[in-house]
């Protein structure tokens, strides 16, 4: 069939094909979105916010690339089975009710479920013209000169780290799939979950992102925020915040989304910037540490801090942390420098597989907790391991050892006494944990950071940074104590690594308790001063009535 010249042009088509179901014409920003489906990128990320019909316009680009050439074959990949299906049911509808499609109906001996099906003028081929599967389906085998991988990543498989890893794993099968010819392309249509985002880390493997988000932005903010990403047709510094599709969502329809999903999810889910919605989603932020250096033996009375530029470290300390976070010098320094009250080392043994033994000194004084020392030693339970804890313990003097219960029912216990007996006698006892580890860990330090009285030696953060790079590149950043800080979230299994973090958490929650206790001893001994204090007014009050002296009242 010959194509009139002007349905090369996939904008024109689209017209045709929403007039076709009775839509109201294209918008400007969907005709750019097509335009840059047909002639963009050949690995092409297309995010844009949710309900401008990316996934229709998409559909609508496999039919007229079927049109184009009907040899074609297409796969269809989405979170689920379900939701990949729905999308090739609707593109063989267009094919089905078009009337300039009706050449490429599947003939009858021809596939035409909605899970795979051919046009009519496709050559036999093991590979159906149109394809559907969800990523957690069998994909080895499958060919394709296009694929679409329409939502991917949800909620539900990219809360945690773990997830988002198998994600990761399963989208690297499209490149044993996709046909090694020039004309192949592949297209993500989708909106970002976290920083972390499939998307965002398919940009280091040579994809391209174009993202259109709700509100026109200024060039400054879309370098800054976006990496030059967003869209030009979304890019105008005379419409900063207006809506970028006026004639179906306006101003004050974007503006009341924005107060019923609040500021995170708006900003995910309509300005498609995933930095903003992890400051809401991950609650241990780097910038609420004090960094400064600590002595062995003495510290201040007080610190000051404050967020401010000139406070700063340099580059000289590793930042692992998310955009926009920074390491703060305490601003001000206030009493006298006096001896801590105690210091203890905690640790939490090496489990199974790659774990480490992470371990962490803290220190306190004044409600302020010091942490001189922390990160995590490879070895398990070897001698190495061992000596190196009992030497960390009497560099720092430390009055005390904490172990997590881990496997072998207090066996790192008994291998570690006879070691520090000989380095350095000193009392160590195992604790015991029932809650869920990520929920104790955030409520034992968020509380701690978001009141500044955490501080860390900038070494730890040098020595973090530099003790990682014995990892494999793609796995080493998860074992830094910081890295874990600042991506934990409340959900189970949010990290895949999480000793460092875990062991710091066991440290501080020893002195948090301590705090506790400690003010309800000085709570008791107020109550008794009071009542001391009231018995004796009493006292002398009942003496001076009948005007007798205390003093000669024998008890």
């Amino acid at each position: 069939m010959e194509i009139p010249p002007q349905l090369k042009d996939f904008k024109n088509f689209l017209y045709l094909a929403w007039k076709q179901l009775n839509l109201p014409d294209p918008t400007a920003l969907q005709y750019d979105i097509a335009d840059y489906m047909q002639h963009g990128d050949k690995r092409a990320i297309v995010q844009a916010f949710r309900g401008c019909g990316k996934s229709w316009i998409c559909s609508a680009y496999v039919v007229h690339q079927l049109l184009l050439d009907p040899s074609l074959n297409i796969l269809v990949v989405s979170a689920s089975k379900t939701r990949s299906d729905d999308f090739s049911t609707f593109t063989l509808r267009l094919i089905n009710e078009m009337p300039i499609l009706q050449h490429l109906k599947p003939k009858d001996h021809q596939r035409q479920s909605k899970i795979s099906f051919d046009v009519g003028p496709a050559p036999a081929s093991h590979a159906p013209s149109v394809k559907s599967l969800g990523i957690t389906s069998q994909l080895t085998g499958s060919r394709a000169d296009i694929i679409v991988a329409d939502d991917i990543e949800v909620a539900n498989n990219s809360a945690t780290q773990l997830m988002r890893e198998k994600l990761s794993e399963q989208v690297k099968e499209f490149d044993a799939i996709l046909k090694p010819d020039d004309t192949c392309k592949v297209i993500f249509l989708g909106t970002p979950q976290t920083e972390d985002s499939i998307y965002n880390k398919l940009q280091e493997r040579g994809y391209k992102s174009r993202i259109w988000p709700a509100q026109y932005i200024t060039p400054d903010y879309n370098e800054r925020t976006y990496n030059g990403n967003v869209a030009p047709f979304c890019v105008h510094s005379d419409n900063k915040g207006r809506s970028t599709e006026p004639l179906r969502f306006s101003d004050v329809d974007l503006a009341e989304r924005k107060i019923s999903d609040g500021s995170a999810g708006y900003a995910m889910q309509f300005m498609l910037d995933s930095r903003l919605s992890d400051i809401d989603k991950f609650p241990l932020k780097i910038s609420d540490l004090i960094v400064t250096s600590i002595d062995n033996e003495i510290a201040p009375e007080r610190y000051v801090w404050a967020r401010d530029p000139d406070l700063e470290w340099d580059s000289t300390v590793p930042n692992v942390a998310f955009a926009g976070e920074r390491y703060y010098r305490p601003m001000k320094v206030i009493g006298e420098h006096i001896p801590f009250t105690g210091s203890v080392l905690a640790i939490d043994p090496a489990g199974r597989g790659k774990d480490e033994t992470g371990y962490a000194v803290a220190k306190m004084l004044n409600g302020y907790i010091y942490v001189p020392a922390a990160g995590g030693l490879s070895g398990g339970y070897s001698e190495q391991t061992l000596t190196a804890l009992a030497e960390m313990a009497r560099e720092h003097k430390v009055n005390y050892i904490i172990t997590e219960s881990n496997f072998g029912d207090g066996m790192f216990n008994e291998l570690l006494k006879p070691v520090l007996n000989r380095i350095y006698p000193v009392s160590i006892e195992e604790v015991r944990h029932s809650t869920q580890k990520e929920k104790r860990i955030i409520d034992t330090l968020e509380p701690v950071m978001a009141g500044h009285k955490l501080v860390i030696d900038p070494d730890v953060i040098k020595e973090d940074y530099e003790t990682i790079q014995k990892y494999p590149h793609e796995s080493q950043l998860k074992y830094s104590l910081f890295y874990q800080m600042s991506r934990l979230t409340r959900e189970r299994g949010a990290l895949t690594h999480d000793d460092r973090l875990d062991a710091l958490a066991i440290a501080v929650n020893y002195w948090v308790e301590q705090l506790a206790q400690d003010a309800e001893v000085k709570m008791r001994e107020r109550r008794e001063d009071l009542l001391n204090n009231e018995l004796q007014r009493f006292q002398d009050a009942y003496f001076k009535s009948r005007g007798r002296s205390q003093a000669a009242l024998t008890w």
